[in-house]
């Protein structure tokens, strides 16, 4: 048995919810995060007790359902995709989870919605959209966190591309990512790591 086997197997299900939330994703092939991933945005916003979360990249809503499960009884979870038929699925399970009333779907592109974002002082923000996109949502996003909040970001693996040498066939999202994870790293206003989770997840604290 593996180390990720044996994990799996210690680990108690996540709620029936989540479950048929993650098997329709996968049956779709609607890009969702780790089950593992979600157990840890779980316990991030647990033991933060976060209640001003920003998501970038909803789909089915299987990241925003974790994050929202564990809010404080008062907290918001705003996020952001410009997909209205992935929403609609994502509202639906939202509302079956009683956490509607918790999330602001907004249906528009990330950018645009982020030069004019007015709420600050968020506790966490998580990005799991678009990945040629990274450096302009990690740059727009850092100044909203309060100080000690987390800047969380999915893919930064890339299934091992990111870690292959490089090579001139790479896809541009391979190449992304590269950049992206040498710039999240050295952010001056983060204390950030890669850890492997998932696909790699990328965990940055803000400390000024």
């Amino acid at each position: 048995m593996s180390d990720l086997e044996y994990l799996a197997k210690l680990h108690r299900p996540p709620p029936e919810i989540l479950i048929e939330l993650e098997e329709l994703g996968h049956r779709d092939g609607i890009p969702i995060v780790d089950r593992a991933v979600g157990r840890l945005l779980s316990t991030l916003v647990h033991c933060m007790q976060a209640n001003r979360i920003l998501e970038i990249g909803t789909a089915y809503g299987y990241s925003t359902l974790w994050m929202a499960t564990a809010m404080p009884p008062a907290g918001h979870l705003w996020t952001i995709d410009p997909n209205r038929e992935r929403t609609a699925t994502a509202v639906a399970f939202f509302t079956r989870a009683g956490v509607d009333e918790k999330i602001d779907v907004i249906n528009q592109p990330a950018v645009e919605v982020l030069e004019n974002f007015r709420h600050r002082n968020l506790d966490i923000i998580f990005l799991d959209a678009n990945k040629e996109d990274y450096p302009a949502y990690l740059e727009l996003c850092v100044p909203m966190l309060k100080r000690s909040g987390l800047m969380l970001v999915d893919n930064l693996l890339w299934s091992g591309r990111a870690a292959a040498p490089p090579s001139a066939s790479d896809e541009e999202s391979t190449r992304a990512i590269r950049a992206f994870n040498e710039l999240f790293l050295a952010h001056p206003l983060l204390d950030a790591t890669i850890v492997p989770v998932g696909d790699g997840l990328g965990i940055g604290a803000r400390v000024e």
